[in-house]
Protein backbone atom coordinates (compact mmCIF):
# COMPACT_ATOMS: atom_id res chain seq x y z
CA UNK A 1 0.00 0.00 0.00
CA UNK A 2 2.65 2.49 0.41
CA UNK A 3 4.10 1.64 -2.55
CA UNK A 4 1.43 2.61 -4.15
CA UNK A 5 0.88 6.15 -2.37
CA UNK A 6 4.48 6.82 -3.64
CA UNK A 7 3.70 6.29 -6.94
CA UNK A 8 0.65 8.13 -6.75
CA UNK A 9 0.54 11.93 -8.49
CA UNK A 10 -0.50 13.33 -5.19
CA UNK A 11 2.07 12.64 -3.08
CA UNK A 12 4.61 13.32 -5.39
CA UNK A 13 4.52 17.09 -5.08
CA UNK A 14 4.90 17.19 -1.67
CA UNK A 15 7.78 15.11 -1.83
CA UNK A 16 9.12 17.65 -3.95
CA UNK A 17 7.97 20.82 -1.91
CA UNK A 18 9.93 19.32 1.17
CA UNK A 19 13.12 18.93 -1.17
CA UNK A 20 12.76 22.48 -2.25
CA UNK A 21 12.32 23.57 1.54
CA UNK A 22 15.21 22.04 2.69
CA UNK A 23 17.46 23.01 0.03
CA UNK A 24 16.79 26.32 1.02
CA UNK A 25 17.19 26.28 4.66
CA UNK A 26 20.68 25.02 3.12
CA UNK A 27 21.92 27.73 1.45
CA UNK A 28 20.79 30.48 3.70
CA UNK A 29 23.47 31.78 5.65
CA UNK A 30 23.08 31.19 9.86
CA UNK A 31 22.26 34.67 11.35
CA UNK A 32 24.18 33.24 14.53
CA UNK A 33 23.81 36.02 17.50
CA UNK A 34 25.13 35.92 20.81
CA UNK A 35 23.43 35.97 23.75
CA UNK A 36 25.43 36.18 27.38
CA UNK A 37 22.90 35.18 30.01
CA UNK A 38 23.77 35.70 33.70
CA UNK A 39 23.87 32.23 36.02
CA UNK A 40 23.63 31.62 39.74
CA UNK A 41 23.21 28.14 41.00
CA UNK A 42 22.40 28.26 44.95
CA UNK A 43 23.40 24.56 44.76
CA UNK A 44 27.20 25.58 43.96
CA UNK A 45 27.49 29.10 46.62
CA UNK A 46 30.76 29.56 46.35
CA UNK A 47 31.17 29.30 42.36
CA UNK A 48 30.64 33.19 41.63
CA UNK A 49 28.09 34.38 39.48
CA UNK A 50 29.12 34.90 35.72
CA UNK A 51 27.61 35.42 32.44
CA UNK A 52 27.60 32.16 30.08
CA UNK A 53 27.43 32.93 25.85
CA UNK A 54 25.09 30.99 23.91
CA UNK A 55 24.49 31.33 20.01
CA UNK A 56 21.70 31.46 18.57
CA UNK A 57 20.61 31.19 14.76
CA UNK A 58 18.22 33.47 14.59
CA UNK A 59 16.84 32.30 10.98
CA UNK A 60 15.59 29.75 13.17
CA UNK A 61 14.30 31.52 16.19
CA UNK A 62 11.50 33.35 17.00
CA UNK A 63 11.60 37.28 17.36
CA UNK A 64 11.63 37.59 20.74
CA UNK A 65 14.06 37.53 23.34
CA UNK A 66 12.08 34.90 25.43
CA UNK A 67 12.20 32.65 22.31
CA UNK A 68 15.63 32.95 22.05
CA UNK A 69 15.82 31.93 25.74
CA UNK A 70 13.41 28.82 25.15
CA UNK A 71 15.64 27.86 22.11
CA UNK A 72 18.70 28.27 24.34
CA UNK A 73 17.15 25.96 27.33
CA UNK A 74 15.54 23.51 25.02
CA UNK A 75 18.49 22.62 22.68
CA UNK A 76 22.10 24.28 24.38
CA UNK A 77 21.39 23.97 28.35
CA UNK A 78 18.54 22.36 29.88
CA UNK A 79 19.76 24.05 33.53
CA UNK A 80 19.20 27.51 32.16
CA UNK A 81 16.56 28.75 34.97
CA UNK A 82 13.72 31.61 34.12
CA UNK A 83 9.91 32.52 34.87
CA UNK A 84 7.59 32.52 31.93
CA UNK A 85 4.23 32.00 31.54
CA UNK A 86 1.83 33.50 29.26
CA UNK A 87 3.92 35.06 26.82
CA UNK A 88 1.80 37.68 25.80
CA UNK A 89 2.96 40.66 28.35
CA UNK A 90 -0.19 39.56 30.77
CA UNK A 91 1.71 37.57 33.61
CA UNK A 92 4.37 39.46 34.04
CA UNK A 93 6.80 36.38 35.29
CA UNK A 94 9.69 36.71 32.28
CA UNK A 95 10.46 40.29 33.92
CA UNK A 96 14.31 40.55 32.99
CA UNK A 97 17.19 43.14 32.57
CA UNK A 98 17.43 42.84 28.77
CA UNK A 99 20.27 45.18 27.06
CA UNK A 100 20.35 47.39 30.28
CA UNK A 101 16.18 47.91 30.36
CA UNK A 102 14.02 46.18 32.45
CA UNK A 103 11.17 44.63 30.57
CA UNK A 104 9.32 41.13 29.66
CA UNK A 105 11.50 39.42 27.65
CA UNK A 106 8.52 37.79 25.73
CA UNK A 107 7.49 41.91 24.21
CA UNK A 108 10.95 42.69 23.51
CA UNK A 109 12.33 41.89 20.40
CA UNK A 110 15.60 40.78 19.36
CA UNK A 111 18.32 43.06 18.23
CA UNK A 112 19.24 41.61 14.60
CA UNK A 113 22.49 43.37 15.02
CA UNK A 114 24.57 39.91 14.81
CA UNK A 115 27.86 41.97 15.66
CA UNK A 116 26.36 43.06 19.46
CA UNK A 117 26.08 40.62 22.24
CA UNK A 118 22.87 40.51 23.97
CA UNK A 119 23.59 40.62 27.53
CA UNK A 120 20.40 39.94 29.99
CA UNK A 121 20.24 39.30 33.72
CA UNK A 122 17.60 39.23 36.38
CA UNK A 123 15.95 42.26 37.33
CA UNK A 124 18.24 43.96 39.29
CA UNK A 125 19.08 45.07 43.93
CA UNK A 126 16.85 41.85 44.41
CA UNK A 127 17.78 38.42 45.84
CA UNK A 128 18.12 36.01 43.10
CA UNK A 129 16.47 32.10 43.50
CA UNK A 130 18.66 30.78 40.34
CA UNK A 131 20.05 32.10 37.18
CA UNK A 132 17.57 34.73 35.57
CA UNK A 133 15.37 34.02 39.12
CA UNK A 134 14.49 37.30 41.47
CA UNK A 135 13.15 36.77 44.66
CA UNK A 136 9.37 38.50 45.01
CA UNK A 137 8.21 37.44 48.41
CA UNK A 138 8.88 40.76 49.85
CA UNK A 139 7.67 42.88 46.85
CA UNK A 140 4.32 40.48 47.21
CA UNK A 141 4.23 41.13 51.15
CA UNK A 142 4.22 45.26 50.22
CA UNK A 143 1.27 44.72 47.61
CA UNK A 144 -0.82 42.89 50.37
CA UNK A 145 0.33 45.65 52.72
CA UNK A 146 -1.90 48.16 50.71
CA UNK A 147 -4.82 45.69 51.12
CA UNK A 148 -5.38 45.52 47.51
CA UNK A 149 -9.03 44.79 47.39
CA UNK A 150 -12.72 46.63 47.50
CA UNK A 151 -13.63 47.62 51.25
CA UNK A 152 -17.27 49.01 51.74
CA UNK A 153 -19.13 49.38 55.07
CA UNK A 154 -22.62 49.45 53.25
CA UNK A 155 -23.78 47.07 50.29
CA UNK A 156 -26.46 47.59 47.55
CA UNK A 157 -29.56 47.46 48.43
CA UNK A 158 -30.76 45.00 45.88
CA UNK A 159 -27.66 42.70 47.23
CA UNK A 160 -26.37 42.91 43.08
CA UNK A 161 -22.73 44.77 42.27
CA UNK A 162 -21.45 47.89 43.13
CA UNK A 163 -22.29 49.77 40.34
CA UNK A 164 -20.17 52.74 38.77
CA UNK A 165 -20.48 55.60 36.47
CA UNK A 166 -18.45 55.31 33.17
CA UNK A 167 -16.74 58.45 34.36
CA UNK A 168 -16.06 57.08 37.41
CA UNK A 169 -14.31 54.07 35.75
CA UNK A 170 -12.38 55.70 33.49
CA UNK A 171 -10.69 57.02 35.93
CA UNK A 172 -9.16 53.96 37.15
CA UNK A 173 -7.48 53.58 32.72
CA UNK A 174 -3.36 53.49 33.17
CA UNK A 175 -3.73 52.07 36.65
CA UNK A 176 -5.37 48.47 36.73
CA UNK A 177 -3.17 47.34 33.26
CA UNK A 178 -0.36 47.22 35.47
CA UNK A 179 0.55 43.23 35.60
CA UNK A 180 3.21 43.47 38.87
CA UNK A 181 6.00 42.61 37.08
CA UNK A 182 8.45 44.27 39.39
CA UNK A 183 10.31 45.99 36.73
CA UNK A 184 9.41 49.76 37.66
CA UNK A 185 10.02 48.87 41.31
CA UNK A 186 13.65 47.60 41.02
CA UNK A 187 14.48 50.44 38.18
CA UNK A 188 14.19 52.88 40.79
CA UNK A 189 17.16 54.14 43.37
CA UNK A 190 15.15 55.08 45.91
CA UNK A 191 13.89 51.58 45.88
CA UNK A 192 17.03 50.26 45.53
CA UNK A 193 18.77 51.85 48.83
CA UNK A 194 14.75 51.65 50.89
CA UNK A 195 13.03 48.76 50.13
CA UNK A 196 12.07 47.35 53.21
CA UNK A 197 10.29 50.77 54.14
CA UNK A 198 9.66 52.40 50.66
CA UNK A 199 6.70 50.69 48.94
CA UNK A 200 8.00 51.67 45.14
CA UNK A 201 6.13 52.78 42.25
CA UNK A 202 4.23 49.58 41.49
CA UNK A 203 2.56 48.86 44.68
CA UNK A 204 2.01 52.95 45.04
CA UNK A 205 0.24 52.73 41.57
CA UNK A 206 -1.83 50.01 43.05
CA UNK A 207 -2.64 51.83 45.97
CA UNK A 208 -3.91 54.97 44.07
CA UNK A 209 -5.88 52.65 41.86
CA UNK A 210 -7.88 52.09 45.10
CA UNK A 211 -7.94 55.28 46.23
CA UNK A 212 -9.65 56.88 43.22
CA UNK A 213 -12.42 53.47 42.89
CA UNK A 214 -15.43 55.42 43.27
CA UNK A 215 -17.31 52.09 44.99
CA UNK A 216 -14.12 51.92 47.71
CA UNK A 217 -15.61 53.54 51.20
CA UNK A 218 -11.68 52.81 52.99
CA UNK A 219 -10.01 55.93 51.66
CA UNK A 220 -9.43 57.74 55.05
CA UNK A 221 -7.69 54.42 55.93
CA UNK A 222 -5.81 53.99 53.08
CA UNK A 223 -4.61 57.63 53.05
CA UNK A 224 -3.20 57.10 56.69
CA UNK A 225 -1.25 53.89 55.94
CA UNK A 226 0.52 55.93 53.24
CA UNK A 227 1.44 59.28 55.75
CA UNK A 228 4.55 58.65 57.29
CA UNK A 229 8.11 59.63 55.60
CA UNK A 230 8.62 56.20 54.11
CA UNK A 231 5.89 54.47 52.29
CA UNK A 232 5.52 57.21 49.71
CA UNK A 233 7.68 60.00 50.27
CA UNK A 234 10.80 58.55 49.46
CA UNK A 235 9.88 58.81 46.14
CA UNK A 236 12.62 61.94 44.37
CA UNK A 237 10.41 61.70 40.93
CA UNK A 238 13.65 60.32 38.66
CA UNK A 239 10.53 58.70 36.75
CA UNK A 240 12.60 55.72 35.88
CA UNK A 241 9.60 53.56 36.64
CA UNK A 242 7.56 55.40 33.80
CA UNK A 243 10.72 55.20 31.58
CA UNK A 244 10.37 51.30 32.03
CA UNK A 245 7.23 50.08 32.23
CA UNK A 246 6.48 47.13 29.38
CA UNK A 247 3.09 48.14 29.20
CA UNK A 248 3.21 52.16 28.72
CA UNK A 249 1.80 52.77 32.37
CA UNK A 250 2.88 56.03 34.32
CA UNK A 251 3.74 55.20 38.44
CA UNK A 252 5.68 58.44 38.93
CA UNK A 253 2.29 60.39 37.95
CA UNK A 254 -0.02 58.40 40.01
CA UNK A 255 2.84 58.62 43.13
CA UNK A 256 2.38 62.43 42.09
CA UNK A 257 -1.16 61.99 42.37
CA UNK A 258 -1.09 60.49 46.06
CA UNK A 259 1.10 63.18 47.40
CA UNK A 260 -1.46 65.92 46.24
CA UNK A 261 -4.46 64.26 48.12
CA UNK A 262 -2.47 63.57 51.24
CA UNK A 263 -1.42 67.57 51.13
CA UNK A 264 -4.88 68.30 50.62
CA UNK A 265 -6.11 65.90 53.26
Amino acid sequence: MFRNLLRSNSFAPVVRSSARTLATEASVPARLKTFQIYRWSPDTPEIEPKMQSYEVDLNKCGPMVLDAILKIKNEQDSTLTFRRSCREGICGSCAMNIGGTNTLACLCRIDTDTNKDLKIYPLPHMFIVRDLVPDLTHFYKQYKSIQPYLQRETHPADGRENLQSIEDRAKLDGLYECILCACCSTSCPSYWWNQQEYLGPAVLMQAYRWLIDSRDEAGKLRREMLQNSMSLYRCHTIMNCSRTCPKGLNPGKAIAEIKKQLAFD
